[in-house]
Parts: C-alpha cells; structure tokens; sequence
C-alpha cells in the first residue's frame, strides 16, 4: 500500500509542478501545444514500441492468451457501457469521458504497482494486459476526437505514428532478430518522457481552472464507473469463471487505475474541453489515493497468489 501511494504522490507532485510554472509563465500555451505534438508523434510512439521490446516474449504472449482475452473483454465492456452510461451528459464532455472509461492510466501507475504487489510475473501478464487497450486507445479512441469524414479518419488513424508503433511492436515481438542493445536503450529513453511531460500538462491545463470548480457531478459519476463498477464488474466476472488468482489479481488492479493523462493532451490536441478533460484526469488520480490501496490490500487477502 506504501508502494501504491508512492507512486500517486509522485503523480501530484509533477501535477503541482506543472501547475506552478504555468502560473510563474514558464510554460506558456505555445509550449505546451509544441510539447503535445511531441509526445503525440515521437515520445508517445517511442514508449508503445519500447514496450515491446521490454516485455513480454513471444512464449509469455501464448502462455498469457488468458488474460489477453480478459482485456479484449474489458474494451469490449467499457466500449458497450459507453452506450448508455453517459447518455444525459452534454454531447462535448460525453467524448471524454467515454474515452477515459476506456483507457486508463495502466502504463505509468499499473505496472510499478503490479511490479511491488504480486512480482515480476505479473509485470509480464500485465503487459500483455495492455495490449488491446493501445490497439483501442489509437484505432476507435482516437477517431472520438477528429470530426473528419469517415475515410480521412481511417486514413490518419492507420497512419498516426502510435498506431503504426503498435502494428512494428507487434511485428517485432515475433521477428527473429532484436535491435542493437544502444538502440532499444535510445527509444526507451525517448519513451520514458512520456512519465513526465503529460502530468506536467495536465498541471498546466488546469492551472486556468478555478479549484472550487474542480469536481462536479459529472467527473465524480465518471470515478465512481473508472475506479468501483469496473473493477467490481471485472472481479466477478473472474471470479465466475474461475480464474486464475494471479490473472485476477493484475486484470482488477489495471481496470481499477484512474483515467489516462493522454485524455487531456488529446482534449487539446484537437480543441474539445480541455479544462473538463484535465478536471477529469486529477479528480480520478486523487481519487484513487483512496481506493487503489484499498483494492489492493483486498485483492492480496481475498486471492492469495
């Protein structure tokens, strides 16, 4: 739990931080929309494949075709639920929060916690977890925020660099060669950026928001969905089915993290309620101070692994 919290005050602290040198004028809009562009097209790229080539190897990919058919069920779910659950909320928060319910903030936080609550092992499962969720976040997550007809939307998500990153990370998970080890270590680095600058971006997003404004009724509905309903619908589906505990273990704990900081860049990007987007990102994250812990603690005593 120690570990768990850890992890989330290092998340507000770099918030803060982004926070404060927006309001110092050290990150003015044109920097940020400039840093955007560069973690939308090299950085956020450069982490998708890098986890690739970190993670899993091919026997682990087949040995964990469980707990990538759970994932596949999870998009799924939360693409079925984004039907009817947002349906009385004005169409231009519906999007993000249709997209949040989605994607989540499983590469930062999840496998640092799955690393200090289950081991190693989990750190693999949980990267084959994460899978559907990048193919999800770029091919029918994307095309919610561009308004352009349907083909030109087709055209740009096959061609965005994080798709195409997915598509060679899958590609080269199976090829018979690796990479120079200076070359992995290089996109790696450039990947890890992408820890640092979209915290700093939501700080700064909702340096313009005023705090008393913060939490409405419309982000505490969507964190009662990101961090309860889905991960309860998640354990009892598992537990139904008689699943493995440590399968269990990761699929809860990654479904229970709160809504990704890529959801406020996107809001930016392409001009749709940034300041809602950004409120949405920090409501959850603080959120999750509470639950996380909490689901974790009852996880590792309901399921012993």
């Amino acid at each position: 739990m120690i570990i768990v919290l850890r992890i989330q005050l290092i998340i507000l602290v770099l918030f803060a931080l982004g926070f404060a040198i927006t309001k110092l004028g050290m990150y003015p809009p044109k920097t940020r929309a400039d840093l955007t562009n560069l973690v939308l097209y090299v950085f956020l790229p450069c982490s998708i494949f890098s986890s690739f080539v970190n993670g899993a190897p091919p026997d682990m990919l087949i040995r964990g075709l469980t707990i990538l058919l759970v994932s596949s069920g999870l998009q799924l779910l939360a693409f079925l639920l984004n039907k009817v659950l947002y349906l009385w909320i004005p169409p231009e928060r519906q999007l993000i929060l249709k997209y949040a319910t989605m994607i989540n903030n499983a590469t930062f936080m999840g496998l640092p916690v799955l690393g200090a609550v289950y081991g190693p092992t989990a750190v693999l499962y949980g990267s084959i977890f994460l899978i559907p969720a990048r193919i999800m976040m770029w091919t029918a997550g994307i095309s919610m925020f561009t308004d352009d007809e349907k083909g030109n939307r087709v055209r740009k998500m096959l061609t965005h660099p994080c798709m195409l990153a997915v598509v060679a990370g899958v590609a080269y998970t199976f090829a018979p060669f690796r990479l120079p080890v200076f070359m992995s270590d290089a996109i790696g680095w450039l990947g890890e950026t992408t820890r640092v600058i979209p915290m700093l971006t939501v700080g700064s997003i909702f340096s313009g928001v005023k705090l008393r404004q913060a939490v409405d009724k419309h982000n505490l509905y969507h964190s009662i969905i990101r961090l309860i309903l889905l991960p309860a619908i998640m354990f009892g589906a598992l537990i139904l089915l008689k699943t493995d505990p440590l399968i269990t273990g990761v699929a809860v704990l990654l479904t229970a993290m709160p809504s990704a900081t890529v959801t406020a860049m996107f809001a930016e990007k392409y001009g749709k309620e940034m300041e809602f987007a950004s409120k949405t990102v920090v409501v959850t994250t603080l959120l999750s101070i509470v639950t996380l812990p909490l689901i974790a603690a009852a996880l590792t005593w309901l399921l012993p692994v």
